[in-house]
């Protein structure tokens, strides 16, 4: 008892306090668009993109594309793209995760007050891995640890989508995670909405168009909360759904 109550005294207190005013040092988030004029005719950065993510003329980033990969930096001759460690990224719209140097940011998460109503206090939320690498999943489970520790904002992690109001998709959507994805999405009961983590979600990212992807879902039911990253943060996540349901921290 002794030995715990010393541990706990070394490492005080482990939690973040404020997620919403958290520093993540060394992490790589929200793009920088300078004010930098590109070379004539220069893609380099595009070209460099792995997902596709930049647009030129003018220069755009596409969040729910981008990996967070930082290969576009280092190629661009005017320095005119960099890296912050910005984590709040999550849009409540797909179009609200293009970036430029006239919209620096994503759209602010738009707060839901049926959603307020109905989960403000209680939350419950089923994670769906719909043939992802394992990347965005491991972040989603720390949600609950002592870190980021979602559940005193009375948001769990549930095992059964019997018990869920939200499906978090994490993964590209397989052709062999299609059918179990739906099965998953049917048990759940109404009201119900879809959370969207990570770009192999998002978009399919890397996988985007590969024959192994199914993605039909995602045009019959689309998502109310898009959280890029590759893999995306739990901060991201939480900070997001904090938004959506309008929850103070």
């Amino acid at each position: 008892m002794l030995k715990s109550i010393a541990v706990r005294v070394s490492q005080g207190s482990q939690y973040i306090k404020d997620p919403r005013k958290a520093d993540p040092v060394g992490f790589r988030g929200l793009p920088v668009i300078g004010k930098e004029l590109c070379e004539a005719d220069c893609r380099r950065c595009a070209d460099a993109c792995p997902t596709q993510a930049i647009d030129v003329d003018p220069v755009r980033i596409d969040l729910g594309r981008c990996i967070m990969c930082g290969d576009c930096a280092p190629v661009c001759p005017s320095k005119k793209i960099s890296y912050s460690s910005q984590f709040q990224l999550a849009a409540t719209s797909r179009d609200g995760l293009v970036i430029s140097q006239a919209r620096p940011r994503p759209d602010p998460v738009k707060v839901s007050q049926a959603l307020h109503r109905r989960f403000g206090r209680s939350m419950k939320l089923r994670s769906v891995s719909a043939g992802g690498c394992n990347g965005c999943e491991l972040e989603v489970n720390a949600l609950t640890n002592v870190n980021f520790d979602i559940g005193r904002y009375g948001i769990d992690i549930v095992a059964s989508p019997r018990h869920a109001d939200g499906l978090i998709l994490t993964g590209p959507i397989t052709l062999n995670m299609a059918l179990a994805l739906q099965l998953c999405w049917d048990a759940m009961p109404e009201p119900k909405i879809v959370i969207a983590v990570g770009a192999c979600a998002i978009s399919a990212g890397l996988f985007e168009n590969a024959a192994g992807v199914e993605r039909s879902f995602l045009e019959r039911f689309k998502p109310t909360l898009f959280v890029p990253g590759c893999p995306a943060h739990p901060l991201t996540m939480v900070c997001g759904i904090l938004d959506l349901l309008g929850i103070e921290s």
